[in-house]
């Protein structure tokens, strides 16, 4: 399923490229590669196999031209995750984010509240995880390795081995360029300790438990920059009264700005612009006194958020970190999904319980209750997100 990106650079000039997108495993039809053992018992497979997937039959995942459309609900399930593949067709694509801006297009239209329609870079193995773990010989080309800083347990393999019983997570860094409905979006840094895709199996490496959340390998909240939290209420929604209007499609670019300017610095600061009509709009400046007008990601506006909106401790040096895995790039996941455990209320509501008076606890205008699962599929049956016009290169040249 092709797809093409674009590299521009004021030295070389504009690069383009087809591109396929591969949906991620756990999509595949599972068999036996054994001939002698066709039937998977309760154990799994000795040798498994992945079979090929009816993108658009099966998982609603389509492509035009430029364009890929996401569907919520799907004749085998709820959403989907894809990778983008470099040339080769053998390994992700990765993308060299320091010193870059990244740019793409969006249509967020038919996504309500409680829905997420994400684009991230992920420090997944360039080829799947072949290289490390011999058994695994699926690779990129069938969509394995994946990792996250939610160090995220619900993969059937994970290092070349069947993950029975979730009993493992598989933990990376991630940079959450876009997490967004119609109704709100945010990008968030997460980094973690971990050099490159690591298996974790110890509640206390994981952090899979609430006692463990903040000791694990990831920083799994994360520093985000969500208008609304940051009092811009105006700035983002459905209609022609917002400075971003989502009923119809925008443009995103986010540039990542090192300390000496270059492509091997430290990365100090992460910064966002929006494009609509012609367009080009700044990223809102925080309300809030004790932000100084940010208008961007750095540690000090993570160290202040956290501590005003009484939220974690803000881990030391993170972006700094989050730069180290950035170098020899990261791959481009994009995915759609709801949130059976908190109702997306972290992105576009507030945490049940939580007062709303305080700072920071209103993430968008969404209700609560509201939001579930079956909420978004019975009143928003057509939720579908559209990523279009991918492109990457140097400050200024992508919008």
């Amino acid at each position: 399923m092709p797809i093409p990106s674009t590299v521009i650079s004021r030295g070389v000039g504009v690069t383009c490229g087809h591109h396929v997108l591969i949906i991620d495993e756990i999509a595949l039809e599972l068999s036996n590669a054994d001939p002698k053992h066709r039937h998977l018992t309760r154990r799994g497979c000795d040798i498994c196999g992945l079979e090929g997937a009816d993108y658009e039959g099966n998982h609603s995942v389509t492509t035009k031209g430029n364009e890929l459309t996401l569907k919520m609900i799907t004749p085998t399930g709820i959403g989907s995750r894809v990778y983008m593949l470099d040339k080769s067709g053998t390994k992700y694509k990765q993308f060299q984010l320091l010193n870059q801006e990244f740019t793409f297009d969006v249509d967020v239209s038919s996504m309500p509240c409680g829905s997420n329609g994400a684009l991230y870079f992920s420090k997944m193995d360039p080829d799947g995880g072949i290289s490390r773990f011999p058994t695994n010989t699926a690779g990129a080309a069938y969509g394995t390795g994946y990792c996250d800083a939610q160090c995220q347990h619900d993969l059937r393999f994970i290092n070349g081995e069947g993950n029975f019983n979730n009993a493992y997570g598989s933990c990376c860094t991630e940079m959450d360029i876009w997490e967004a409905s119609s109704m709100a979006t945010a990008y968030t840094t997460h980094a973690c300790l971990t050099d490159g895709q690591q298996r974790c199996l110890a509640e206390a490496d994981c952090g899979s438990t609430n006692t463990t959340r903040y000791s694990g390998w990831c920083d799994m909240d994360g520093c985000d920059f969500n208008p609304f939290r940051l009092g811009n209420k105006a700035f983002y929604g459905r209609g022609k009264e917002f400075d971003i209007d989502t009923t119809r499609q925008f443009s995103v670019v986010t540039q990542f700005v090192t300390d000496d300017n270059t492509g091997t610095g430290e990365l100090v600061e992460i910064r966002r612009l929006y494009k609509q009509d012609d367009r080009v709009v700044g990223n809102p400046k925080s309300t809030w006194p004790f932000l100084n007008g940010t208008d961007s990601i750095t540690d000090a506006m993570c160290n202040a958020s956290k501590i005003h909106f009484d939220d974690s401790v803000y881990p030391h040096n993170q972006l700094a970190l989050l730069g180290q895995q950035m170098v020899g790039g990261m791959t481009l996941a994009m995915s759609v999904w709801v949130d059976y455990g908190a109702n997306m209320t972290w992105l576009d509501s507030w945490w049940t319980g939580d007062d709303t008076a305080l700072p920071g606890v209103l993430r968008g205008r969404c209700p609560n209750p509201g939001g579930d699962p079956e909420t978004v599929f019975a009143e928003s049956p057509n939720a579908a997100v559209k990523f279009m016009n991918i492109r990457s290169g140097d400050f200024g040249s992508t919008y």
